[in-house]
């Protein structure tokens, strides 16, 4: 399943120590997203994904596993078990990190990308954070190129997303459909993106992060 153009993705995600961290409450905001006009949902971790495929089979899923590795910085489905995983459970499009930092087990990016469209059979999302790493994604094979990880890596420390300018300069420059994603916080920033030249928009926390929000609301007593 393809997400529309011009459409909103809802990321339904929670913290790991949040009692919103339950496949039954992801699938619950989910369904809620897509009963409000949603076309897509990012997910992550397998039982994650599974469970919401399970409640939604017809809806388009990004799946990813933010996993650990000791020694490197990336965590987004970092390598091809892990997209293994996701893509067991379901996820119609696998989202990686697309970035040129170093990779777990010695993997190559490209390598990643070929492995899971040639033996998962699954489209690519790579997360970028610069227009080096999104032309990268690109040429790598990558279906998708998102702005996610704008502002959330060393090389992007001093920027603040929304990553329009990342935006901007990907749409002139890649022929790969864009997801804007990372910090749309208004709908009047998700119609920016898609003037900007998004596919689609994906808007995560201002939907769906009710801890990382009443936390914002709190310090504000404190």
């Amino acid at each position: 399943m393809i997400i529309p153009k011009s459409t909103l993705i809802v990321s339904c995600q929670a913290p790991f120590d949040s009692p919103l961290f339950d496949p039954k409450i992801i699938a619950a905001m989910a369904k809620a997203s897509i009963n409000q006009g949603a076309k897509g949902i990012r997910i992550n971790t397998p039982d994650h994904v599974k469970q919401v495929r399970k409640e939604l089979p017809n809806i388009p899923i990004i799946g990813l596993w933010k996993q650990d590795y000791s020694g490197y910085d990336i965590y987004i489905t970092p390598c091809y078990q892990d997209a293994v995983a996701i893509a067991e459970a379901g996820a119609d499009i696998i989202a990686i990190d697309g970035t040129l930092r170093k990779r777990p087990q010695g993997e190559k990016l490209a390598d990643l990308i070929d492995n899971i469209h040639q033996k998962l059979g699954k489209l690519v999302m790579a997360d970028v954070d610069t227009i080096e790493s999104a032309i990268a994604s690109a040429k790598a094979g990558a279906d998708f190129v998102g702005t996610t990880l704008y502002g959330y890596t060393k090389e992007t420390k001093n920027c603040h997303p929304p990553g329009f300018s990342l935006l901007e300069e990907m749409n002139q420059k890649l022929t790969v459909p864009i997801i804007a994603e990372g910090g749309i916080s208004t709908p009047e920033q998700a119609k920016k993106a898609l003037n900007y030249g998004a596919y689609s928009v994906v808007v995560g926390t201002a939907i769906t992060g009710i801890d990382l929000k009443v936390k914002a609301f709190q310090s504000m007593f404190e």
